[in-house]
Formats: C-alpha cells, sequence, structure tokens
C-alpha cells in the first residue's frame, strides 16, 4: 500500500487526514515554541511599544501574508523535508540556551528565528524553502536592536541629523549655531534628542522597503537600489523634519517645536519618505519597466502554479511527516520539557564598597565631588557613580574623574562608550589610540587604556578610559559585550564599569603636560579604587 497521496486526490478522506495531520504537528511545535521562547518573545512584543519599534506588530502578520500568497507553490513541493533543518533546530536551540542562561534577550530572540527557520527546512524540504526563506527573513524586522548597538547608531544619527538641520535652516538666512546635537537659534535652543534621531522612521522604513523590494518583480539590482535608498531617505527627510522646526520656531514661536505640531509633522515626514520611495520606484519603472502606473512591478497576488508537461507524474506528498521533522520536533519537545526547569537566574551576590567612600584627598590630588542631572541618571541606569574634579597644589589644572559601575548589565543597562557621548557634547575626536600606562599597574599588569584627544573650536582636552570588567581593564567595546555573554553564562555575573579620566591641553607642551597629569593620577588612584569594583 502506498504511503503518498496525490495533489489532485485532496478531495479524497486519506488525503484530507494527511492535511490535518500535517496542520496539528504543525499546531503543536507553534504551541511549544511559544512555551520555550516566552520570555524572550515578551521582551520583544513589550519593546514594540516604543515609536521606533512600533512597526513590529504587523510583521507578523505581513510574514503570515506572504507564507500564504505562496501556498499553491509549497502544496506543488514533495514536502520530503531536509535534515540539515533538524540540524538548524538543534543549533537554534543551543541558542536558546546560551541566551536563557546569560538572560540575552537578543540571543533568545535570534535563537526563535533560526530555530523557525530550520523547522519549516526539515518540514518543507529545500524545494518548499524557495517559497518560505523570504517570507521568514522578513521577520528579522521585528526583533530590537542590541542596546549597545542602538545608542551608537541613534548618536550618529542625532549628529547627522543636527549638521543637516541646520543646512537647512541656514537656506533660509537664519543665523544659528551648533553645538553638538544642540540648535542655538538665540531665541530657543532646539536640542536633538534621541527621540529626534530618525530611527522611528528608520526601522519601519526599511522594512516597509523589504516588502516593496519582495513584491517588485524588477531586477535584482534595482531591488537592492530600493531597499538601500530607505537609509539616506530617512536621514535626508528626518533632517528637513528638524530644519523646518527651526524656521518655524524662528517666525513663529517656540510653540513650533513643542506638542502636537512637533508629533504631527513627524507623522507627515514618514509618509513623505513613503512617497518618496514610490517616487523613486515609478522613476526606476518609466527609465527601464514599461512606463506605466507605480503598481505595475508588483505582485500582491500568488503566481498560479505552472501545469505539468503531457506525460509526467502528479507531485505527490507522503501521508506521514517527514523524518527529519519528526526528529526537530522531537529536540523541541524536549527542550520545551528542559525549558520548566530553567528559571532566571539571579545575578551572584557581590560585595563592594560604594563610590561615596572614596576619599576626596588622594595622596597630593584633592577632590571636589561634581553630580550628573537626575535625568542622566536615569537614562545611564546606573547602580552606582561618582563624578569629581581632582587637583594638585603644584598646577593649575584639574583632572576630570568619572567612573560609573553597574551590578548587572544583562537586560540593556550597560556601560555607555564615550565614542558615542562625547560627540554628542559638541565635541570632535580629533586622534584615538590604545595606550599602555607602564607605571600604572592593574592586577599586576601595565594598565592599557583608550587616549583620545577631543577638541571644541581652539580647545582641547585629552581623555582616558576603560572598562573595568570582572578582573579584566578592556579597552574595546565589542569585547566587553562579548564577556557581558561569556561571563554571564559561566560566572553568572555580568557586572562592570566605566572610568574616565578628562584634562585640558594648555600651551605648546600641553600634550605632554596633560598626558604625565592623567598617567600620574591614574597610578594614584588605582589602589583607591579597587575596592570599588568586586573581584
Amino acid at each position: 500500500m502506498s504511503d503518498r497521496v496525490t495533489l489532485g486526490s485532496f478531495d479524497s478522506a486519506e488525503s484530507r487526514q494527511s492535511v490535518a495531520l500535517r496542520l496539528a504537528s504543525l499546531g503543536v511545535l507553534a504551541v511549544l515554541l511559544g512555551l520555550i521562547f516566552q520570555d524572550g518573545l515578551s521582551a520583544m512584543v513589550g519593546a514594540w511599544d516604543r515609536e521606533e519599534y512600533s512597526h513590529g506588530y504587523l510583521i507578523p502578520v505581513v510574514s503570515l501574508f506572504l507564507i500564504w500568497r505562496n501556498r499553491h507553490q509549497l502544496a506543488a513541493t514533495d514536502q520530503r523535508g531536509a535534515w540539515f533543518g533538524a540540524v538548524v533546530v538543534f543549533l537554534g536551540l543551543a541558542m536558546f540556551v546560551m541566551g536563557e542562561l546569560g538572560t540575552l534577550y537578543t540571543v533568545i530572540q535570534y535563537a526563535f528565528l533560526v530555530t523557525l527557520f530550520g523547522a519549516a527546512l526539515a518540514f518543507f524540504g529545500w524545494s518548499g524553502m524557495r517559497f518560505l526563506w523570504l517570507p521568514l527573513l522578513y521577520l528579522v524586522f521585528m526583533i530590537p536592536l542590541p542596546q549597545f548597538l542602538y545608542s551608537g547608531l541613534s548618536s550618529d544619527l542625532q549628529l547627522i541629523s543636527s549638521e543637516l538641520g541646520v543646512a537647512v535652516i541656514r537656506l533660509f538666512g537664519i543665523s544659528v549655531f551648533l553645538d553638538g546635537n544642540v540648535i542655538d537659534l538665540g531665541v530657543y535652543m532646539l536640542q536633538v534628542v534621541e527621540a529626534c534621531s530618525g530611527l522611528r522612521y528608520l526601522f519601519p522604513l526599511m522594512s516597509f522597503g523589504f516588502l516593496v523590494v519582495y513584491l517588485s518583480q524588477g531586477p535584482l539590482w534595482q531591488k537592492g537600489l530600493v531597499f538601500l535608498s530607505t537609509i539616506p531617505i530617512t536621514i535626508l527627510m528626518n533632517s528637513f523634519r528638524i530644519g523646518v522646526i527651526g524656521v518655524l520656531v524662528e517666525y513663529y514661536g517656540i510653540e513650533m517645536a513643542e506638542g502636537f505640531l512637533h508629533n504631527f509633522e513627524g507623522w507627515f515626514i514618514f509618509m513623505a519618505c513613503v512617497l518618496i520611495l514610490f517616487g523613486e520606484i515609478w522613476l526606476l519603472n518609466r527609465i527601464f519597466g514599461t512606463g506605466g502606473s507605480v503598481f505595475d512591478g508588483f505582485a500582491l497576488t500568488a503566481a498560479p502554479v505552472a501545469p505539468l508537461p503531457q506525460g509526467k507524474p502528479v507531485v505527490s506528498v507522503s501521508k506521514r511527516l517527514p523524518r527529519p521533522y519528526l526528529a526537530a520536533l522531537a529536540f523541541v519537545v524536549v527542550a520545551a520539557a528542559g525549558s520548566s526547569f530553567m528559571g532566571e537566574r539571579a545575578e551572584a551576590a557581590l560585595e563592594r564598597k560604594v563610590f561615596a567612600t572614596l576619599p576626596m584627598r588622594i595622596d597630593d590630588w584633592r577632590g571636589r565631588e561634581l553630580s550628573l542631572d537626575r535625568e542622566i541618571v536615569e537614562a545611564l541606569k546606573v547602580t552606582d557613580y561618582i563624578m569629581a574634579d581632582y587637583k594638585r597644589d603644584a598646577e593649575p589644572m584639574p583632572v576630570n574623574f568619572y567612573v560609573a559601575y553597574y551590578n548587572s548589565q544583562r537586560k540593556g543597562e550597560s556601560v555607555h562608550s564615550p565614542q558615542a557621548c562625547i560627540p554628542g557634547d559638541g565635541w570632535r575626536i580629533e586622534t584615538f589610540a590604545e595606550h599602555q600606562l607602564d607605571g600604572v599597574d592593574a592586577a599586576g599588569q601595565p594598565l592599557t587604556v583608550n587616549r583620545v584627544i577631543i577638541g571644541k573650536g581652539d580647545f582641547q582636552q585629552l581623555v582616558y578610559y576603560w572598562f573595568p570588567q570582572r578582573d579584566r581593564f578592556l579597552t574595546n567595546e565589542y569585547w566587553v559585550k562579548w564577556y557581558i555573554f561569556w561571563d554571564a553564562l559561566t560566572r553568572n555575573r555580568t557586572d562592570g564599569a566605566l572610568v574616565r579620566l578628562v584634562t585640558p591641553i594648555i600651551g605648546p607642551d600641553g600634550f605632554d603636560a596633560a598626558d604625565q597629569r592623567l598617567s600620574d593620577f591614574a597610578a594614584d588612584l588605582m589602589p583607591k579604587l579597587s575596592p570599588h569594583f568586586p573581584s
């Protein structure tokens, strides 16, 4: 007795039972994946309440529509499954375990996509994945960026938008001064904050551009051009928005920068971005296509399945579930059972001295404690911090000392790189290099720091900074992120800190004097600072 049914016999009881079995197994898989990845998916959905990720609610719906659109092509495949899909499922579940142990939601969320992709491959096989891989890839747009990437990208876009916005304002003959992300209009200080970076337009427009590219019928180079153009379109239009706000403030008052009009301008700019994207598609159609409507290049309905040549056998589908899929399903069942015993691990208990006990007299350095604004402290999400100016009696130039400590860096509360923060204050980075301080001891080794010269106008400062991270002294931000993950997995610890020293560069020998000043202070500081970091 044959264990396969043909597509032409789907009206039989036997074929209906086969289809029902497959749908039921997919339903079971969906439930199990929801149970396994519930923490990561809940965190992802929570992020969709932020404006830059609010399009996330639509992404799964659109992905399902794209799969449904290809239903006839999927039905025409043999659905034998592929063993490599079971391997991918295993790897995805291994990623989940690592993300769960490290409480790193981004790892869990991408592990969900890897597992989903592998399950589809194990069920439909390589022939079916021709119609599934792009709809599944589209789900990437629903996952928030890791916080350290988001912060760096936001900071860069703030600077670009500020500079281009000021250029728009000056086109109208308005005198304006730019200091970092602050646009000084004289009567009003327009600050380009994180919410004005343009990311609330960029992420939705990129996901929309991907959908447009998928549905369009143009050549690959045109599709790539349309998708990549969403980035400059967003940046230019957001900069134009900032410039228009500045012009309106100049002529109609500061209320133009606040409230309803500010939000309305945001919606207007996003719709303008979409219209520009369609205008680009229309122009490409006119130049390289039929020259018809902008929608002529789209295929919103499923393409019909081509009839089989005369004499060719009808495609048949096994009445049984594919063996690779059964293996993948077994992996998922085991993972679901195991995940019920994997509660979130609490951070290891750590002992340290608070920074309030750090003396304001360190050898011959006298300190004066400073404070950050409450809004800044809340944005940084620090566990403990201290900022102070230290100065020796023998010289007039002070050293500004700042250290921020986090007892956990698992859920986005992590150190902020000065490379992202320095330009936001209006400073430009003139030189950047690692530098070893031979006279400064760090756990038995010479301390290595990032040595940076920054400038604003004619004024220069020298900056040292490094990252004390669980008995390591790091200078590379990406190594910091790697060790957060690794130590969360192996030591159940993600505590860490940023130490930053700043001093002015004055006079012809100013750099050498500033370099010696910071080196001397670091040497005197390290023995006092060590008890404030858990060993």
